[in-house]
């Protein structure tokens, strides 16, 4: 028997649907006890239905369907299905999920490979390249965020080398804010988000932007070497 978890999102959305195991092996969630049964997490912030998952004993989470980025029209789920992926990323829960990239942007996976990777990726030339870099340069903490008093730093690897920002501008920390768990673009002002856009700390998908970096939640290594 499998978990399912039931998030409700916007009034426009469905309801997103996962199943959950307690190891990260597939091999070995399929022994007894492994499977989590079914469950439902309340709506709300993308922190607290990952935290219920990985309270409840997820160590291993499967979404249904496709991550279609290239669909407008869906862009509010995305947004916020991508930031449910990075959250449970950010507490080392493995994720099987699918991504759809728009084909006439073949590195647009790059900006989502800090999260875990996909089971299987649509949209590059070389899609099964492309998925074959990011399943082996994949590693936690890759790019994340930290939050300070008064200030939000992110440290991001993405592009094979350590970027680093400290961002304390009262606007920009109200985006941030503003993004957690995915929002339309006519929340954030054009300037700010001119700016997230410009270091791919934001992503737009449609008229939604999703904020990329993940809040770390447990640390591969100690958080001075992070």
């Amino acid at each position: 028997m499998t978990m399912t978890v039931h998030t409700q999102h916007t009034a426009d959305d469905s309801v997103l649907t996962v199943a959950a195991w307690r190891d990260h092996d597939p091999a070995v969630g399929r022994l007894p006890g492994m499977p989590l049964g079914d469950l439902t997490v309340p709506g709300g912030p993308v922190t607290a239905a990952a935290r219920a998952l990985f309270d409840a004993g997820a160590w291993r989470v499967a979404l249904r369907g496709t991550v279609d980025l290239t669909d407008a029209a869906d862009a509010a789920r995305s947004v916020h299905t991508l930031s449910l992926i990075g959250a449970l990323t950010g507490r080392a829960v493995a994720v099987d999920w699918k991504v759809r990239t728009p084909p006439d942007r073949p590195d647009a996976w790059i900006a989502l490979s800090h999260l875990h990777p996909p089971t299987a990726l649509h949209g590059p030339p070389d899609a099964e390249e492309a998925l074959r870099q990011w399943r082996h340069n994949h590693y936690l903490c890759k790019c994340i965020h930290r939050q300070g008093p008064g200030f939000v730093q992110v440290r991001d690897r993405r592009h094979r080398r350590l970027r680093r920002f400290t961002i304390d501008a009262p606007d920009h920390l109200a985006a941030i804010r503003a993004l957690a768990d995915g929002a339309p673009a006519q929340a954030v002002p054009g300037a700010v988000l001119a700016d997230l856009l410009e270091e791919e700390l934001a992503v737009r998908i449609g008229d939604h932007v999703w904020w990329a970096p993940y809040a770390v939640r447990r640390w591969p290594l100690a958080a001075m070497v992070i």
